[in-house]
């Protein structure tokens, strides 16, 4: 069953978050706490959503994490999937696939002609459940983030002068 998240499924959210930094083997970089969740999904401005795969007996196995995106170009509001999530003892039970499909129905409800979101290049298990659903990997695009002291620099110094602007910047 996958149903939309509630303020008191954060604690399991948090656990999940965490379990999949683990798996991912960056535990050192998940850093949001409870509360930083519990704002984002369900303060007075949410800044993200999200869903819980609960297993028959209403243990939470699984979860999404997405927020609002939009094109430029189709001129229309897309999902980023940031986290998906089942967890080891529910996989293959098809959990992974009916959160993406509740994703996909929302995109398709709403008028949304995008869902997204990035995959880590080992992770191949992933990537060829992903593709088996008709997802395609973005392989023109390279991502790149601006974190800690390298974005601190960026925003706090001076704006780039007007000529040294650099060539278009598509997102």
């Amino acid at each position: 069953m996958i149903r939309s998240a509630a303020l008191e499924d954060v604690p399991v959210i948090h656990a999940m978050i965490r379990e999949l930094a683990e798996y991912e083997k960056v535990p050192h970089e998940a850093r949001a706490t409870q509360e930083q969740l519990r704002e984002a999904l369900f303060g007075e401005r949410p800044a993200a959503f999200a869903h819980i795969a609960q297993a028959q007996d209403g243990e939470a196995v699984g979860f999404s994490l997405w927020f609002l995106n939009f094109s430029t170009w189709r001129g229309v509001h897309g999902i980023y999937l940031e986290d998906l999530y089942v967890r080891p003892g529910a996989r293959g039970g098809g959990y992974g696939k009916a959160l993406l499909a509740e994703l996909a129905r929302i995109c398709v409800e709403r008028g949304y002609e995008r869902l997204e979101w990035a995959v880590l290049k080992w992770n191949a298990p992933t990537i060829a459940f992903y593709e088996a659903l008709g997802a395609r990997p973005q392989d023109e695009w390279s991502v790149y983030r601006l974190t800690d002291d390298a974005l601190r620099r960026l925003g706090s110094g001076p704006g780039p002068a007007p000529d040294s602007a650099p060539g278009p910047v598509r997102g």
